[in-house]
């Protein structure tokens, strides 16, 4: 790959393929960040890019008052894919986000019968679907939501993974849904305990209350499974799938649920210029071929496993928890000259990977899910020497 000279700082990444990137010096990093898990399939996938230019030479944008020729064929494709009646675009991931807010608020007006304006949305706390006023009104992150209230009315925060304390806030018969992350992402990759998702499931139903899946960062082949909720075989009423649906080429979402939900909003209620575009369509529906031809989430599975391997073998003294959803891994360091891991994802960067610290001693590690064993070798011995350079 030819490099261009161009007046960029040294670290500017400019150059992207598969699991690496190139700096305009021409070094090569291992990204292990994926663009927030929105590059699953690796950088610049020839067969999504080739998606994308073949459609835009076509027809990009059209006026939602009309039909155009590919939003039909994208709605079919992933609405058996996921095995759900309707998918309404969007464009990111927390405009998904606003419009299962909004989904179930319609729903619980006009099918539950909760008394106008009086639904109820439960969250979990140390959630992050995004930072519009709806995302941060239900943040419990000060860097999120401080000075920017008054925030949005008809939200209540209970902690993730607690079964009773869901149990107690469905007592409202004003609720309407609860949205969580399968495993929440930003709060450190939280992994709920094994049953959570089935107890969610069941108190869900049993209380008439919408059960909403942000799988946004945790869906599409992520964790070792197409979405995090199928490790329990469960079925929410309403998914949010965003990021990797565009493979990091194009921005698109969607929001996944059945008719009893979806028709509850009406033409000319809900929707987004670019929502459902002929270009987004196209983009996702390589996207997700690319995930099912290439068994990205078998692949992520396996690599997985021995990348969780492989950083289990550091001293106990340096690394405390190894956890995550597969793919998605976070070294908990003890050591207090390890405290701040910022400092070690720099200098895995000068070691040739990229990786990104959350909540200062932990260190969120994302690869492509096309990564593949000696590539995952060669990273776990960057990782290893890195922590114990310090």
């Amino acid at each position: 790959m030819g490099l261009r000279k161009m007046p960029l700082p040294t670290n500017h990444v400019l150059f992207l393929a598969g699991v690496y990137v190139w700096d305009v010096e021409g070094r090569r990093y291992f990204d292990f960040l994926s663009a927030y898990s929105a590059v699953n399939q690796g950088h610049c996938h020839p067969k999504i890019v080739n998606a994308l230019k073949s459609q835009a030479e076509k027809l990009t944008l059209t006026s939602r008052a009309f039909y155009n020729d590919v939003l039909g064929e994208y709605e079919e494709y992933i609405t058996k894919l996921f095995n759900y009646n309707k998918i309404l675009p969007m464009n990111t991931g927390v405009e998904g986000g606003e419009t299962a807010c909004k989904l179930a608020r319609k729903w619980a007006y006009t099918v539950k019968g909760v008394p106008k304006y009086k639904a109820q949305i439960i969250f979990a706390a140390g959630n992050f679907w995004g930072r519009t006023m709806s995302a941060i009104s239900s943040s419990t992150d000060p860097s999120s939501y401080e000075g920017f209230g008054p925030f949005m009315p008809g939200f209540q925060v209970i902690p993730y993974n607690d079964l009773p304390a869901l149990e107690r806030a469905l007592q409202d018969p004003n609720v309407a849904a609860f949205m969580v992350e399968p495993i929440q992402g930003e709060a450190g990759v939280i992994v709920p305990d094994d049953g959570y998702l089935t107890g969610v499931r069941q108190l869900c139903s049993a209380h008439n209350v919408l059960f909403i899946a942000d799988e946004v960062q945790t869906g599409l082949a992520r964790t070792g499974k197409m979405l995090a909720v199928d490790h329990e075989n469960v079925r929410p009423d309403i998914v949010v799938l965003g990021k990797a649906l565009s493979g990091g080429v194009y921005p698109v979402s969607g929001v996944l649920c059945d008719d009893e939900v979806m028709l509850t909003i009406k033409p000319g209620e809900h929707g987004s210029t670019y929502g459902g575009n002929p270009l987004a369509c196209r983009v996702a529906m390589a996207s997700l071929e690319v995930i099912e031809e290439e068994k990205l989430a078998d692949n992520a599975r396996k690599m997985g496993e021995l990348l969780r391997a492989e950083l289990m073998k550091t001293p106990s003294d340096i690394v405390t928890d190894v956890r995550g959803g597969v793919a998605e891994r976070h070294c908990h360091q003890r050591n207090e000259r390890l405290c701040d891991a910022w400092k070690v994802c720099l200098r895995l960067r000068d070691n040739g990977l990229l990786a990104k610290p959350t909540h200062g001693d932990v260190i969120r590690l994302a690869p492509p899910l096309t990564i593949k064993e000696d590539e995952i070798q060669e990273c776990s011995e960057i990782i290893h020497k890195t922590l114990l350079s310090f």
